[in-house]
């Protein structure tokens, strides 16, 4: 029996009927019919636990009898390539790390405290291997960028491919107390964009809304009702079905909500796509996400590298710059040395959803404190759990039309890398889970690194100054310092600058620098991005070390989503955040003059930028010096001077529904 969807019945059939089914549901009128499907969590064995099953079935395998190993999956070329490639970089940071190291401790002098010398080497060995991490990634990245990856999987080969009418693909958009305006201004272009593919009856697209705010949740209604009329008024393309879901209980953030799509409808569908609220995708770059996932059937998850556009403010335009620039060479490296083990970042992707039912459902992690409870960061690990099923997770370089937003200020960045911070520290406990794949497990630990790094830089830092504080035959100065280890600190400085060197060498190699304004805007681009990351890494140093400790305290967090429009940051606003980092830094400062002036020379780099943190906070999150930024071709990228259609569309809808 033809079940028929509520939103077709017309108020002339039914009108009392529909009025007062809206009224006592919200979703009674703006859902599809349900088919309920099961997406049960399985337990984490803990990371102790995990250790032990690992050395139990190590011995298992040993003594004569004993279980055999699982059958394992058909080995794909790729794999070979992949172990190849992870061999040469282990090598190579190993080797690089240990060289410095060792010429760093030969060259420390005798400062008469054995416990302070020995924690600044080990400190710098554990720096200097996330250093050289990142660099390699990025040299993998920069070769990939000028001779491609023929072991990876390409968007072009499947342009010609077509889609099969029961490949059925939901487009997931979950939503919380956002911007209304910028959420469905994007969500418009894509589904026009989707439309104008020819391929829209494959798709239905579902807003699935956690907000509580009542006056929120009246403009998301509103702005789904309007959407819907505004693509039935395009009668010459097939009309995309989108749906509203007001969730009411909203557990488990976005994890939750994405599972709860799933429970409901998860079924109807062979494949979904996740989008942020600030996403937009072109309608040919999801159509080839369909066609890459029938291509490849053991593929659970396709992971796009999206580009950050859309904000006028200094921040988010020399974010997007390094985006475009340098963060580009790091998605190829890891691409490069990832590739079917790959990350999944949580939006702008396409997964295959009965494998992701079957496995990828979160279980709370055991215990007490910030790091237990409901999962946090739920895509690292919802890759993992991809690939221990045996299902290939894949970063595609090489396709385009993926975008998203950027915090349009240094405290919205801030903000969100505390809740970022968190989860990540979080997945670090689930290293030692049984049956996850060894890049994964790097993973887990590279994304609490990402975090960690801060408060021991700033731990490296605090050693230094009290060894040349408490070194009484050492004099306080550069020139005192042994060549050996100048030449290491330049060395550091090196590996941490040659990423941006390697990302304008790429650019203009590839002879793309018109699309940046020309050689001279480029470089002149790439140095205001440089001064701004210079000036704003401390601030984010200080920041990190205080979310660490929160995270390890289990300190309260309070879970936001970062503002997605630019209003500005008030004097007083910035002012409430930063300025206890300046008069930390002040005070320090103070004390350290009184006891050695000379010091005060190795904590420059570090203060000037925290006492210059509240004004450089406010200048840079206005909109006006970010637009004179643009008027004289600072910070261009290409999706500026040539805009692509579905971002055009975006920005026009966005300026309609504010208006």
């Amino acid at each position: 029996m033809e079940q028929h969807h509520p939103s077709r019945v017309s108020a002339a059939q039914a009108p009392g009927r529909s009025r007062l089914r809206e009224e006592r549901h919200p979703n009674s009128v703006t859902a599809p019919p349900i088919r309920r499907g099961s997406m049960p969590p399985r337990p984490w064995r803990g990371f102790w636990n995990g250790v032990g099953t690992a050395l139990l079935s190590g011995a298992d395998r040993l003594l004569p009898g004993g279980a055999r190993p699982a059958a394992r999956e058909v080995r794909e070329p790729w794999q070979d390539a992949a172990a190849r490639r992870r061999l040469v970089f282990a090598l190579l940071t190993l080797v690089t790390t240990s060289v410095a190291s060792w010429l760093f401790a030969q060259a420390q002098p005798d400062y008469g405290n054995e416990f302070l010398e020995w924690g600044q080497i080990a400190l710098f060995a554990i720096l200097s291997t996330w250093v050289v991490t990142g660099f390699v990634t990025a040299l993998m990245g920069f070769w990939v960028s000028l001779f491609g990856d023929a072991a990876s999987v390409s968007a072009r080969a499947v342009q010609h491919h077509g889609i099969a009418p029961d490949a059925r693909t939901a487009i997931i958009m979950p939503i919380c107390n956002e911007d209304v305006a910028t959420v469905f201004a994007g969500l418009r272009a894509t589904c026009e964009s989707v439309a104008g593919t020819g391929h829209a009856p494959v798709f239905d697209v579902f807003v699935l809304s956690d907000s509580n705010d009542p006056a929120i949740i009246a403009a998301e209604r509103a702005a789904w009702a309007d959407l819907r009329a505004a693509l039935a008024g395009h009668p010459q393309q097939p009309q995309i079905e989108v749906y509203y879901r007001l969730r009411q209980r909203r557990t488990h953030r976005k994890a939750g909500n994405v599972a709860d799509f799933c429970r409901r409808w998860g079924k109807d569908y062979r494949y979904m796509v996740v989008l942020d609220a600030d996403s937009v995708m072109s309608g040919d770059c999801i159509a080839t996400l369909v066609k890459l996932m029938e291509a490849h059937p053991r593929a659970g998850i396709i992971q796009t590298a999206s580009q950050a556009v859309g904000h006028a403010t200094l921040h988010a335009r020399a974010q997007q710059f390094a985006s475009r620039v340098t963060g580009r060479l790091f998605t190829l490296g890891m691409q490069f040395w990832q590739l079917g083990e790959s990350h999944y970042w949580g939006h702008n992707a396409i997964l295959r959803v009965e494998p992701f039912m079957r496995h990828c459902a979160l279980a709370p992690i055991p215990g007490r404190g910030g790091l237990c409870g409901p999962i946090l960061s739920h895509d690292f690990v919802e890759a993992a759990l991809m690939r221990r099923a045996g299902y290939h997770v894949w970063l595609v370089s090489d396709l385009e039309g993926s975008y998203e937003q950027q915090p349009p200020d240094l405290l919205s960045e801030l903000q969100r890398d505390r809740r970022w911070c968190q989860g990540n520290l979080q997945n670090s406990r689930l290293i030692a889970e049984p049956g996850l794949h060894r890049v994964h497990r790097a993973m887990f630990a590279i994304g609490a690194m990402s975090y960690l790094s801060a408060p021991l830089w700033l731990a490296f830092l605090t050693f230094g100054t009290v060894l040349w504080m408490t070194g009484a035959a050492i004099e306080p100065g550069w020139h005192a310092v042994p060549a050996e280890l100048r030449s290491l600190w330049l060395w550091t400085l090196a590996m941490l600058f040659m990423p941006r060197v390697l990302g304008l060498a790429a650019v203009f190699l590839k002879r793309g620098q018109n699309g940046f304004g020309g050689t001279l805007p480029l470089l002149g681009s790439a140095v205001v991005e440089t001064v701004m990351a210079l000036l704003q890494a401390p601030v984010r140093m200080l920041a990190h070390s205080l979310f660490v400790l929160v995270a390890l305290t289990g300190w309260k967090l309070e879970w936001k989503s970062p503002p997605r429009e630019a209003s500005g940051l008030s004097w007083g606003q910035a002012a409430r955040r930063l300025a206890p980092m300046t008069a930390l830094v002040a005070v320090h400062g103070t004390a350290l003059a009184a006891i050695q002036l000379g010091a005060l020379v190795w904590l420059a780099p570090v203060a000037l930028p925290l006492l210059l943190a509240v004004p450089l906070a406010v200048l840079t999150s206005h909109v006006a010096l970010g637009d004179w930024m643009r008027a004289r071709g600072v910070l261009v990228i290409p999706e500026e001077s040539r805009s692509p259609a579905v971002l055009r569309r975006a920005w026009r809808h966005a300026g309609l529904l504010a208006a």
